[in-house]
């Protein structure tokens, strides 16, 4: 049970901080770090990936909480770029 709330931490942090900014603060990084884990290693599944062992979960993790939280990012602000 806490293996992935700090998988999901350390991801939403480090997804937060690679994206500068567009975060949700820890609680919401560490939300979007767990789902980004799910989403993470589902694509690397589908891909024909597998991932084994603490860093290709914080990796995939990383990976699909950097998606989400574009994702989530740009439909906060309506679709618009900021340039």
């Amino acid at each position: 049970m806490i293996y992935p709330i700090l998988i999901g931490a350390l991801a939403g942090f480090l997804a937060g901080h690679i994206l500068r900014g567009e975060g949700y603060g820890a609680i919401g990084n560490i939300v979007l770090g767990i789902l980004g884990g799910l989403v993470g290693g589902f694509a690397l599944w589908l891909l024909g990936f597998y991932t084994h062992g603490i860093i290709a979960d914080v990796i995939s993790g990383t990976a699909g909480a950097v998606a989400l939280v574009y994702f989530f990012g740009n439909r906060r602000q309506g679709g618009r770029s900021e340039n």
